[in-house]
């Protein structure tokens, strides 16, 4: 009797572009689904209905799967498998019938982005991905493998947004991932089947800010359209009790009234509002008002506000005033070593010891947009560590322009320059004036250890302490 004839086909392998492509698409079902958890090999087994040891092979890199199975998996998470993303293994062919024989990873590890890539082969693909890194400049995006978690923070605001009425501040000096955390928040209040409307105030028009009454509808004709609702403004408008009650009675009487699910809106960027003193001075009491409404009124509970400023406003005002002071506040913090590790294997560094981590955050702390401006340079452009290092302690190097941006304030507040260049003589202090503290801090120049006032990093040290010379 003849054996019965066992089916061959021909494998595929993934290439580096379809890993990047298919890591970014699960990792942002992670965050929006999963609270930023990373998957665990049964929990993705669960979701793509491929065996762990399918998915073995297909981590590894270097043990084919059929065509079919890697088209699930892309599918799985929204991607449509492309000839890019796989290259047939021509090798060796793929017998389903040996599945079984091969070993599986150890099932309590959880599934990463630089675990799963192990051995020579993995180098390999490390060294081609410089290719697909772009300048880190503005928010990274939402399927980019490239964004790093601090659940701490991104676990309390998804948390806080399904809670009825709340308001969430997120603030932080600029360019420490405000923007990109905006981006995930929306996504999981999307997951949540709430209606998002997201508001830049440095898209709106001066035209905008003319007047109250002005703002306000501008205000409320943009959040109906969002909503897909005719704004209907005439109708509901009226001159007599003025644009603030006209822009209550509209939210709560004719937009929030008619819709049936929460909806999240953010307002990014509100410095933008201290331009128009005015506006601010009505706008956010306003919002206050609409917060505390939401403790008795079920039609306010569906507003869940969020409002996104850099702390670098607070230099110009006076130190009575803030932006906002109601609801839950995030203040992003720095990257740890950890977090730099991670992002610097992300980008293809082997950066297992430790020691080149320390270095890059003893020259720029442990700043989001500083650390990976200087992986980019390392990863994408050849620049080795001792060069960036040396460079940016000489004249700035590759910061230069960040550096720039921070000297044209301390220019135009000679106080404050006065109370950083006593910082910096001295290296540290415990007794610097409190309000020069405070902006100081709102700028991300310092850095406080117990009762310790320090700067920031070594590079503000180094090129500060000569700018701050040649002026006071």
């Amino acid at each position: 009797m003849k054996s019965p004839k066992i089916r061959r086909k021909r494998g595929v392998l993934l290439t580096s572009a379809g890993v990047k492509r298919l890591q970014a698409a699960i990792r942002a079902v992670e965050v929006i689904q999963n609270n930023g958890d990373r998957f665990t090999l049964e929990e993705l087994s669960t979701r793509v209905k491929v065996c762990t040891k399918t998915l073995s092979r297909l981590w590894s890199l270097n043990a084919s799967v059929d065509q079919r199975t890697l088209k699930l998996c892309f599918n799985t998470f929204d991607l449509e498998l492309s000839t890019e993303d796989y290259t047939i293994d021509r090798e060796s062919d793929f017998d389903e019938t040996t599945e079984a024989l091969l070993p599986t990873l150890d099932r309590k590890n959880i599934y990463s982005w630089p675990s799963i890539i192990k051995g020579s082969l993995a180098e390999e693909q490390y060294e081609n991905f410089e290719y697909c890194w772009s300048y880190p400049d503005g928010p990274v995006p939402l399927d980019s493998p490239l964004y790093i978690e601090r659940p701490a923070v991104e676990k309390l605001a998804y948390r806080e947004i399904t809670q009825p009425g709340c308001v969430i501040r997120i603030n932080a000096p600029r360019e420490m991932g405000k923007s990109s955390l905006v981006l995930r928040l929306l996504a999981f209040a999307r997951q949540q089947e709430y209606y998002t409307v997201k508001l830049d105030c440095d898209q709106m028009d001066a035209l905008c800010f003319s007047n109250l009454d002005h703002f306000f509808r501008c205000f409320c004709w943009r959040v109906a359209t969002e909503l897909g609702i005719d704004p209907q403004l005439d109708t509901y408008w009226d001159e007599e009790i003025g644009s603030k009650l006209s822009c209550s009675f509209y939210l709560k009487n004719y937009l929030l009234r008619q819709i049936k699910r929460p909806i999240v809106i953010v307002l990014e960027r509100v410095g933008r509002f201290f331009e128009y003193p005015q506006i601010a001075q009505e706008f956010f009491p306003l919002l206050r008002s609409w917060y505390e409404e939401a403790r008795q009124d079920v039609n306010w509970q569906k507003l869940r506000l969020v409002v996104v400023y850099s702390t670098e406003v607070c230099v110009s005002l006076d130190i009575n005033q803030s932006p906002f002071n109601i609801g839950l506040p995030l203040r992003l913090s720095e990257f740890t070593q950890e977090q730099v590790e991670e992002l610097a294997n992300r980008h293809g560094l082997k950066w297992n010891s430790g020691k080149q981590a320390q270095q890059l955050i003893s020259l720029v702390g442990g700043h989001p947009a500083l650390i990976r401006i200087g992986l980019y340079y390392l990863a994408c452009q050849g620049m080795t560590l001792e060069a960036l290092v040396q460079e940016a302690m000489a004249n700035g190097g590759i910061y230069r322009n960040h550096l720039w941006r921070h000297w044209e304030k301390l220019q135009k507040n000679p106080s404050m320059a006065r109370a950083y260049t006593e910082l910096l003589i001295t290296k540290q202090s415990s007794c610097l004036n409190p309000i020069e503290t405070s902006k100081l801090d709102s700028l991300g120049l310092i850095r406080f250890e117990g009762d310790r006032i320090l700067p920031r990093c070594q590079l503000y040290h180094a090129y500060f302490v000569k700018q701050l010379s040649a002026i006071v």
